[in-house]
């Protein structure tokens, strides 16, 4: 084995990396129904700075998960201690935000998949395997409270919601967003629109909980069947895609409708398309050789 493919990336730079995925998420504009460089969208309560100081209070939380990943074997004992600096995040956002949940979703996906990563995977689809496991253990300590929206969205529609998402290894991630995005760079698409379009590539297919909680079946189908318009008209890299996002974004704003499980999903995805692989290291140096 060479050198390159022991390498780990460190836990300041995985932290580091999944700040920069959720500030990259926030900042995509326009994101139908979502919080964006043009304000709240379906939301009264947050915008664009507040999301980014959202992003910035988790990266102890995260340095501290890739920190614990490293150093603890793959199990329970490691899923419990997830468990607890999840809520030591949860409570930096928390009061970071005065108390607003701006990333609740989001520190569950990419908690799991930096620790992932930390503790050894290879791969993207490695990374979200051994996230699976690490999700489908109990933790013990997880503390009795009022159940989230997203737990009652669960309930009432039999969603499967960020928890199911995880244990059945990201599909919405590794199947849909990530090649959605690579295939737009292809194209030549520019970078904003490529994660418009993966972002959309999700919306037209997830059972999103934030979205069912505000809107019900009707306004998942309505979410779901705007996602596919835009991308049937060409994409937000187009003009008439454009129109038909913009159309969407109106309507899911006259609705308060926020997509905000897929724009977690979106970030799980720039996530693991920034982490220096081992592969791509080796490919850019040999790369560099010729």
């Amino acid at each position: 084995m060479t050198m390159i493919e022991h390498a780990r990336p460190s836990a300041a730079l995985l932290a580091g990396t999944a700040v920069l995925s959720l500030c990259a998420e926030a900042r995509l504009s326009p994101k139908p129904g979502l919080v964006d460089g043009r304000g709240g969208g379906a939301h009264d309560d947050m915008d664009l700075p507040l999301m980014l100081v959202s992003a910035e209070a988790l990266r102890p939380a995260f340095r501290m998960i890739a920190q614990a990943a490293e150093r603890t074997p793959a199990g329970l004992g490691l899923r419990e201690r997830l468990g607890a600096l999840g809520r030591l995040g949860d409570r930096a956002m928390s009061r970071a935000t005065g108390g607003i949940n701006t990333h609740r979703g989001a520190l569950w996906s990419l908690g799991l998949l930096v620790a992932a990563v930390a503790g050894g995977a290879a791969g993207e689809r490695a990374a979200a395997r051994d996230a699976a496991r690490l999700a489908a253990l109990p933790d013990r300590w997880v503390p009795a409270g009022e159940p989230s929206h997203g737990d009652r969205a669960r309930w009432r529609y039999g969603a499967g919601g960020a928890r199911a998402e995880a244990e059945s290894a990201f599909p919405h991630v590794i199947e849909v967003a990530l090649p959605r995005l690579r295939a737009g760079r292809a194209a030549g698409l520019g970078e904003e629109a490529a994660q418009l379009d993966a972002l959309l590539a999700v919306m037209s297919l997830l059972d999103d909980t934030c979205v069912l909680h505000r809107g019900g079946p009707d306004g998942l189908r309505a979410v779901r069947l705007g996602a596919r318009r835009v991308l049937d008209e060409g994409g937000a890299g187009t003009g008439s895609g454009r129109a038909a996002l913009m159309e969407l974004d109106d309507a899911l704003r006259a609705r308060r409708l926020s997509p905000g499980g897929s724009g977690d999903l979106l970030a799980a995805a720039l996530f693991l398309d920034r982490v220096p692989w081992p592969e791509r290291l080796e490919q850019e140096v040999l790369a560099c050789g010729r």
